[in-house]
């Protein structure tokens, strides 16, 4: 029989309900896979009771004639998603020693639907960076290397860096991600697996750890689209402790899948072909455009001339929403409380933060505190607005020539630890192509379209018109499909 931690979640799913294996068969194999792949250190918490208890309610369940739609399936949980009684920190000093009372809406849907935990997955601090080396608890390291002898440790991308390390290694079959300007997309990019926001709103942000809370949005990261088109199927759906949620039913994504992207017209954002742009990453493009054309989808050129400003117009919305969210760390309530001895309030109010939080999130909160200061609130902040709402405009006037943008993912595959940290203007960078969905609050999603020379995955991002994943899950079909995507990192952990 295949290792069962060689499955994805639908071959684990279907392979429980048709007796190949019990459900606690499956969670002791990744239980031990996660215990053995330590060294990439891409969960901060363990929780391998978690995964047990609900294989036995799961292998319970099934003698008794009935299973739930993730029944028997074990995940990661990306430790910004609040759990139960169990240790959620943002990957932060700030939370280190907080548990949770209550369950996050995601996981608890998750749950209900009969998925186990293996742990939480670490992240870039209070999900801020693109490389996972902001993280209190250390940097996640990528499974891959490259194939040139070298052995440097690579990022796995941010924020969502252990959801895509665990996946890549094959220690968890599937994870929750969060991406506010490409947390999902990018780190699916570098560790060749595929990862979906869904629109804004399609998932509960409630009991999920705030970074910027009109960016913020929960979603899916599996090895394949199907995978990912199940997970997100159980984490959907209105939510009325959230004020953001969407009151819509949950489509039956899985089972609506199909690669035939016939009657489907693909734009090509000519604003993405960016100046040195690798070589590499335009052959994937092109590779893709060929890929769209084979399924049946018309291939045309749209524009979206707005682009150039996203980068910095999320870089002055989402700190300040951050500047903003993050002021309840203030050592009173609830989190680290740094009270020298003699202290006063203020004291207090500076240590803690100043011990808190790490770099990058303290350069974040400067930032937006000051376009959101008296003076330049209408300089920086109003006019950032008014811009997110010309790329929102532009991305409208787009799909009305238009079913779905196909994009690359990142502008280079993963990059060494260490490469980028020195210099925060390039690891901002490596949001640009995500970053613009982002703000238009799209649907988006990357697959893996090959390698680059070193042998590192690159990927391909779909994007498409509000509630529409369907359209970008089945062109992102359409994609795995063509290229073939077989490449694992090999074992050196």
């Amino acid at each position: 029989m295949t290792d069962i931690t060689d499955l994805g979640i639908a071959d684990i799913r279907d392979g429980f309900r048709a007796g190949d294996f019990t459900a606690r068969e499956a969670a002791e194999a990744f239980n031990d896979a996660v215990a053995s792949a330590r060294a990439l250190n891409a969960f901060i918490t363990e929780t391998p009771e978690h995964a047990l208890a609900a294989a036995d309610a799961a292998d319970q369940e099934r003698s008794e004639g009935s299973v739930r739609p993730l029944s028997g399936v074990p995940l990661g949980i990306k430790d910004l998603f609040c759990t139960d009684d169990v240790q959620t920190t943002a990957a932060s000093h700030m939370l280190e020693s907080f548990v949770p009372t209550y369950e996050s809406t995601v996981t608890e849907r998750l749950f209900l639907a009969g998925a186990g935990m293996l742990g939480k997955l670490n992240l870039d601090q209070f999900a801020m960076g693109s490389s996972n080396e902001t993280s209190f608890f250390g940097n996640v390291i990528s499974p891959w290397r490259r194939n040139d002898g070298g052995n440097a440790p690579l990022a796995p991308g941010g924020s969502s860096g252990g959801s895509s390390s665990a996946i890549a290694a094959r220690i968890v079959p599937g994870a929750t991600g969060t991406d506010t300007g490409g947390s999902i997309r990018q780190p699916a990019a570098f560790t060749g697996i595929s990862g979906i926001k869904p629109t804004y709103g399609r998932c509960s942000r409630w009991g999920v750890i705030a970074f910027a809370s009109s960016l913020d949005q929960a979603g899916a990261m599996a090895r394949d689209v199907k995978d990912c088109a199940i997970l997100l199927e159980a984490m959907s759906g209105f939510d009325a402790k959230d004020a953001t949620s969407l009151k819509l039913d949950v489509p039956a994504w899985e089972d609506n899948l199909s690669p035939d992207l016939k009657g489907k017209t693909i734009g090509i954002p000519k604003e993405y072909r960016v100046d040195n742009m690798p070589r590499e990453i335009e052959a994937l493009w092109e590779r893709g455009i060929a890929m769209a054309k084979d399924a049946g989808a018309e291939v045309i050129e749209v524009s979206l001339p707005h682009t150039k400003y996203a980068l910095p117009t999320y870089y002055i919305i989402a700190p300040a929403e951050a500047s903003s969210n993050l002021a309840r760390y203030d050592g009173v309530r609830y989190g680290l409380r740094d009270l020298p001895d003699g202290a006063s309030l203020q004291d207090m109010y500076a240590a803690t933060r100043a011990d808190g939080f790490g770099p990058e999130v303290k350069r974040r909160i400067l930032i937006g505190t000051y376009v959101l200061s008296a003076g330049f609130y209408d300089a920086y902040y109003t006019k950032a607005q008014k811009v997110r709402a010309l790329i929102v405009r532009d991305f409208q006037q787009a799909f009305e020539k238009c079913d779905l943008l196909l994009t690359p993912t990142a502008p280079s595959s993963a990059f060494a630890l260490g490469e980028k940290s020195a210099d925060p203007l390039a690891m901002y960078l490596n949001d640009v192509f995500t970053v613009p969905s982002s703000l238009a609050g799209l649907p988006a999603m990357s697959v893996p379209g090959g390698l680059d020379s070193a042998g590192l995955p690159l990927g391909l991002q779909i994007i498409g018109r509000p509630l529409d994943e369907q359209g970008v899950l089945d062109a992102g079909l359409a994609i795995e499909q063509r290229a073939g995507f077989t490449a694992r990192p090999g074992e050196w952990w």
